[in-house]
């Protein structure tokens, strides 16, 4: 082999080497809101304690004094070990140990350090086979182009199609081969090479194997986390997914956050449509954002006069699922197969903004996940609710869940003093829903709504009587002074994070 040769597949090496590095960070990101919660927090602590273990491992290869190429090889296969099986581990070890968080940025902080002295050794291996120019700019170059690569792939390919402990296990096996193919390159000899080269060997395969029963990890894990057996698990781009069942009650599971319980659902969804819907004589066109598992559209099909219901919720597996999975449909009515409902896949924000003038609703269901980061938190803001008023019909309505009112007091109220800052007259009410406990919802509007309600008949919770009772709160839940939400501080977030952190 040349010596341009040699020259070309270390810098290849560089590009390998920084696609597995990221990838590693984005998986323990990914995993951490997973398993700990789906919050800005967790990203921003795996980045920063990452980033400073990559410091570390900078500083500690000004040790290395020699045989600066065995160290990157053994490197290689060490990041292959820990960073290719570390989400297989973080998956068992949550259900298995009680703190969990030390192991997870422990086991961070070890990848960051081996990964943080793969640069400096390969650029010690490379500095007398190029001039110090070039080697600089070559290798940052193929390392900032590896981490693009990495960006884009993790998002688009590995979540969708692979999933977290697979992906995890592929680039484990890459960093073996780039580790054995740099001792095939640099012509290391004698019988440690030849031992290094065979255990390198030995560890692709159990990373293979790995790969190969990844969906045993997930599962296994997923089992010890979940009380009820699991009847179908998968991850979106978006979130993942778990359907379990268990005594007859169906539970939905999106990012390890319990979203419904088939026993008690209708409390919840029968309280987020009526109290509203009910008063709007007349209503024939319908917005709901979210709620892809047609549930509250369920209830809007029980008035007759709905003439169209617009869906727009951003993420296509959600909606596919509950469209096409009988034991969900027949939990939904097979409301989102009805020909008066149209189903969009799009972000609501931008979806608002894109609402031509012929968009208008008489009545709007924002059924969003809770504001648990600050690219949820947008949907609660002062910019969303100006978009929102600009579809609602002369005199129509909007309703918005807003979380618990007794454990997430201030950011209920944050989200009704944002709605009021926007312009809506606001009607806070809340429910006790045996899943969740007490959970609280605002009805919006910019003119004042009849009080006379319209019920369907076949509700099993709500009559005029149980919905006069919603809107009285108790002193625990009574109103307070809070901030208002806004896309430049994202107040209700921290308002969310802190509030929850109290029980957690």
């Amino acid at each position: 082999m040349n010596e341009r040769t040699t020259r070309l597949l270390l810098l290849a090496s560089v590009f390998v080497i920084a696609t597995c590095g990221l990838i590693y960070e984005l998986i323990a990101g990914t995993l951490a809101s997973y398993l700990l919660g789906d919050s800005v927090l967790q990203f921003s602590t795996v980045i920063g304690v990452y980033l400073f273990a990559m410091g570390v491992g900078s500083w500690l290869s000004g040790f290395v004094s020699r045989g600066e190429a065995r160290l990157f090889v053994q490197v290689q296969f060490l990041i292959g070990l820990v960073g290719g099986g570390s989400a297989a581990a973080l998956f068992v070890l949550f259900t298995q140990v009680n703190a969990f968080r030390p192991v997870l940025y422990g086991l961070i902080f070890l990848i960051g350090t081996l990964v943080g002295l793969e640069i400096p050794l390969l650029l010690r291996i490379l500095k007398d086979r190029l001039e110090f120019k070039d080697l600089v700019a070559r290798v940052f170059t193929f390392d900032y182009i590896g981490a693009l690569l990495a960006s884009l792939l993790f998002p688009l390919v590995l979540v969708p199609h692979l999933g977290l402990v697979r992906s995890s296990f592929l680039f484990g096996m890459l960093n073996v081969v780039v580790g054995i193919l740099t001792a095939r390159v640099l012509r290391l000899t004698g019988p440690w090479a030849t031992a290094t080269v065979s255990g390198g060997a030995v560890l692709f395969a159990v990373l293979l194997a790995g790969f190969v029963a990844a969906d045993r990890f997930t599962s296994w894990s997923e089992r010890n986390t979940y009380p009820d057996p699991i009847i179908h698990a998968f991850s979106s781009p978006y979130q993942r997914i778990v359907l379990t069942r268990g005594g007859g009650d169906l539970r939905l599971h999106l990012n390890g956050n319990l979203q419904f319980s088939s026993r008690d659902e209708y409390r919840y969804h029968e309280s987020l449509v009526h109290p509203g819907l009910s008063r709007m004589t007349g209503a024939k066109r319908v917005l709901v954002l979210g709620g892809g598992d047609g549930l509250a559209v369920r209830e809007v099909l029980k008035y007759p006069g709905v003439e169209q219901v617009q869906l727009v919720d951003l993420d296509p597996a959600m909606t596919r699922l509950f469209t096409g999975l009988p034991i969900l449909t027949n939990l939904n009515f097979g409301a989102l197969s009805s020909p008066k409902v149209r189903v969009e896949n799009a972000d609501a924000f931008t979806w608002l903004a894109a609402a031509g003038p012929e968009a208008k609703y008489d009545f709007v269901i924002v059924d969003f996940p809770d504001p648990s980061n600050f690219s949820l938190g947008k949907l609660y803001s002062t910019a969303f609710y100006r978009r929102l008023r600009t579809v609602l019909a002369p005199g129509g309505a909007v309703v918005i869940q807003c979380t618990s009112p007794l454990v997430a007091r201030r950011a209920f109220w944050c989200i009704d003093g944002t709605l009021r800052e926007t312009g809506f007259l606001t009607r806070p009410y809340h429910v006790y829903v045996p899943s969740f406990g007490e959970w609280g919802f605002i009805l919006a509007s910019t003119d004042p709504l009849p009080t006379e309600l319209s019920l369907p008949d076949g509700l099993k919770f709500l009559s005029a009587s149980t919905v006069r009772g919603l809107f009285e709160f108790p002193p625990d839940m009574d109103r307070v002074v809070v901030e208002v939400n806004r896309l430049n501080n994202q107040a209700l977030v921290r308002y969310f994070e802190e509030d929850w952190a109290k029980v957690r």
